[in-house]
């Protein structure tokens, strides 16, 4: 039985989420605050955390970011602030996706089982590296290098950043990107690839001219 944990202080919205949780099969831990639900972290595994961005103490997107220092576990935001700004921040800190509030809770169980697909599907890591002028990849350790630094990227950045480097020269839509980094029953839109670039290139420095954008179509990395 898979294990979610929700994180949030608002009884109604844990109550509606553990209710269509269970129905679903999954097996249900709540906590009302960020550091609680650092600290259970540490103690538990699960398979994926729902996370709320607002809460007292310490805030989903601080805990999140804590939690990320030590699991790679799937990490679904909610948040009643739906600025491009607070999503950026949500991915920024870790965050697979990003669902605003008032939710569908059918929508919400639907993004669940796709972020666990996709998260219990994901390729074995091979041992090749990847170099190109200054920027180095390692595909077994997940690290990139870039002028000599190296870079902390998320798990969505480095995943990003990796299908356009194997794709060197090519011109990829957004939608490409989407599918092969989200999956093609992902609900977000393309702009969540736009916003994943943008991240992507305030790390790379000098580096970040690799990736161009091609008005009207997608990205292409080219260095």
């Amino acid at each position: 039985m898979q294990k979610i944990l929700i994180v949030d202080d608002e009884p109604d919205i844990v109550t509606l989420i553990t209710r269509y949780a269970q129905r679903d099969g999954y097996e249900v831990r709540s906590v009302g605050d960020g550091s609680d639900a650092v600290e259970l972290c540490l103690k538990e595994s699960f398979d994926i955390i729902i996370m709320d961005a607002m809460m007292p103490d310490m805030d989903g997107f601080t805990a999140s970011r804590k939690i990320r220092e030590f699991s790679d576990t799937p990490i679904l935001m909610l948040s009643a602030r739906g600025t491009e700004y607070d999503k950026l921040f949500g991915f920024e800190v870790g965050a697979d996706d990003y669902v605003t509030k008032p939710f569908s809770p059918k929508e919400l169980m639907a993004r669940i089982r796709v972020i666990l697909r996709r998260h219990q599907s994901a390729p074995k890591k091979n041992n090749d590296n990847i170099k190109i002028s200054g920027l180095e990849i390692d595909t077994l350790g997940h690290n990139v290098i870039a002028n000599g630094e190296k870079l902390e990227l998320t798990a969505k950045e480095y995943a990003v950043l990796l299908y356009l480097v194997k794709n060197k020269g090519i011109v990829l839509s957004r939608d490409q990107i989407l599918n092969e980094v989200w999956g093609y029953d992902y609900f977000g839109d393309d702009r969540t690839v736009d916003w994943q670039i943008k991240l992507l290139r305030s790390k790379l420095g000098s580096c970040r001219s690799y990736i161009h954008t091609i008005r009207g179509v997608g990205y292409k990395f080219e260095a």
